[in-house]
């Protein structure tokens, strides 16, 4: 997997819905190690950890981290515990996506509560969604393939978007790209939240992202009729496929926001498609005969 340790993502032209975007494949980066995880984890990659056995994180059990993770401790030769509040039945029975992905991988899963403090100095606990210092190295990295594909298009600045769920790829990028715009929706929380998020590592608010929001709350995780029909359209129409979770809303929000086009935009495709298995068929269950 050493082409997993030279990060470089292509970037493409598209149209949808009238307006022209261009989009950085993170998506492409890696069969098994791609998106925003695959540079928030980057460090991990490239540092010794020479007294480390073990890496240990906990979240959902369908977390787009969970499986990066489950790949980064296969690669470094680590065992990878992971805490989970609850695990439903239905997944249990019926393992798929990131969850079967990641037990393919080793992963031995906990349905427990999480105590960082009683683990000890051989474990690595990184922690939930890679929020943390350490991810602004492989963002940084991002950054200048950014500035690298600007100098080779004689574009000075651009409108950057993304959806977020901690916010930190949102954050390093508009840290290490001051002549461009960065412009990210929260997901997980409102932008009360997200902005809670940016302060926990970076404390100066002038490196922090422009946030924009829905007018109606929006409840992660829920099926919304909205964020399929604009899914799919997004294929159709780009041939591209997106994330099931995070992209549709950041889309809703961006061509909401259509000011955003007047300069060059560039989408950032942060993967997590794998988890697309388990939205997928909760929503042609719920949709598919309604559309």
């Amino acid at each position: 997997m050493d082409s997993a340790t030279d990060l470089n993502s292509p970037v493409e032209k598209h149209t949808f819905e009238g307006h022209t975007f261009f989009i950085k494949r993170d998506d492409l980066l890696h069969p098994d190690f791609s998106g925003n995880k695959a540079r928030k984890f980057y460090y991990y990659l490239h540092h010794d950890f020479p007294h480390i056995s073990t890496l240990v994180s906990y979240g959902s059990a369908q977390s787009n981290a969970m499986y990066s993770l489950s790949v980064l401790a296969k690669m470094r030769g680590w065992h990878f515990e992971y805490f989970v509040d609850h695990v439903a039945e239905y997944l249990k029975a019926h393992p798929h996506g990131n969850y079967q992905a990641a037990l393919n991988n080793g992963m031995q899963l906990y349905e427990a509560s999480f105590d960082e403090k009683r683990f000890g100095d051989d474990v690595l606990f990184i922690e939930e969604g890679g929020r943390q210092k350490e991810a602004e190295f492989g963002i940084q990295k991002l950054t200048e393939e950014i500035q690298a594909w600007q100098k080779s298009t004689s574009l000075e600045t651009v409108n950057i978007f993304l959806p977020s769920g901690t916010g930190t790829m949102a954050l390093f990028l508009q840290k290490h790209l001051p002549n461009c715009t960065v412009y990210t929706t929260p997901c997980v929380g409102d932008a009360e939240y997200l902005k809670q998020q940016f302060l926990m590592l970076e404390m100066d608010e002038n490196s922090h992202p422009r946030i924009l929001s829905m007018d109606k709350k929006h409840h992660f995780g829920k099926l919304y009729k909205e964020n399929y029909t604009i899914w799919l359209n997004l294929q159709e129409q780009t041939g591209v496929v997106f994330d099931l979770l995070y992209d549709p809303l950041g889309w809703r929000v961006l061509l909401a926001h259509s000011e955003l086009f007047s300069k060059p935009l560039l989408y950032i495709h942060q993967g997590g498609v794998l988890g697309n298995e388990s939205m997928l068929a909760r929503y042609e269950r719920k949709y598919k005969d309604k559309m």
